[in-house]
């Protein structure tokens, strides 16, 4: 069995950043366990909470004028298997000093965009800025691979590449082309938070029918990469609940010694 925990930077794929490019880089927080089936095939489970971040006011396009933007702390959850390209010893100490893998499952996914206006944060998905009532929680599809180097038979240092292909376009709560009418929407915040490219040029004339809000044809996604450390549990360790029998028993079953020595010895009378 192994256990892990490493940190990293996580990269976003969608409306609000340039085409081909993955924008801000961000930072995550992995904590995982492994357990392996065999010499090359492992099943694994990971815990990440990340970051993901989208701005037009760094586009390298007119996009800049739609002004639209939103930042996300979200928590992902996977379950994955894991095949080795070199195979692992009889005993865990008896693996590759060097060693590449490669992974891919399934998991869950919480995201919350917000945004900053007037100088507050602002949750989006409650405000509904395209009309469209999205969940929070969404499946993914991990898919990655990595090379793990052995420090000392316990630990290694890995490194991941893990990209994530999700079921969702609303990761920065922009999906549909054209911009909503703003009496469907359900307050002013809303209607605020919809169109914004009011902030960017006031003077402009503001229109709901013109102009492209985002692109529904593409599902966001984010690519993580991530540096850990790996302890592999010796089997002892990790069955502690059966060495603590044996030698609860071995201490039971040794002979008991009292205030002279070996239970029921005393010393001859002159």
């Amino acid at each position: 069995m192994v256990i892990s925990a490493g940190t990293g930077v996580t990269k976003f794929y969608g409306d609000l950043v340039n085409p081909n490019d993955f924008g801000k880089a961000r930072l995550n927080i992995n904590i995982g366990a492994e357990y392996f089936l065999g010499r090359r095939i492992s099943a694994r489970t990971d815990l990440t909470w990340f970051q993901l971040a989208g701005d037009d006011a760094l586009a390298n396009s007119d996009r800049v004028t739609r002004n639209l933007s939103f930042f996300s702390n979200n928590l992902e959850w996977n379950i994955t298997g894991a095949i080795q390209l070199i195979p692992n010893g009889k005993k865990f100490y008896q693996r590759p000093g060097l060693n590449f893998y490669a992974f891919g499952g399934i998991g869950l996914l919480y995201t919350n965009p917000k945004a900053r206006y007037n100088g507050e944060t602002v949750a989006l998905q409650p405000l509904q800025t395209e009309g469209v009532k999205y969940n929070r929680v969404q499946f993914v599809i991990p898919m990655g691979f990595g090379v793990k180097y052995k420090v000392n038979p316990w630990f290694n240092i890995a490194v991941e590449g893990c990209y994530r292909e999700t079921f969702t376009d609303y990761l920065d709560d922009v999906s549909s082309r054209r911009y909503p009418d703003p009496s469907t929407l359900s307050s002013p915040l809303a209607i605020a938070l919809s169109d914004r490219r009011k902030e960017y040029n006031p003077s402009s004339p503001l229109d709901f029918t013109k102009g492209v809000r985002g692109n529904p044809e593409n599902e966001d996604a984010y690519f993580i990469i991530t540096v850990k450390g790996q302890f592999y549990v010796p089997w002892e360790f990790a069955n502690s609940k059966k060495l603590y029998k044996s030698k609860r028993k071995a201490y039971y079953n040794r002979p008991k010694r009292g205030l002279f020595g070996n239970k029921g010895y005393r010393p001859r009378r002159r």
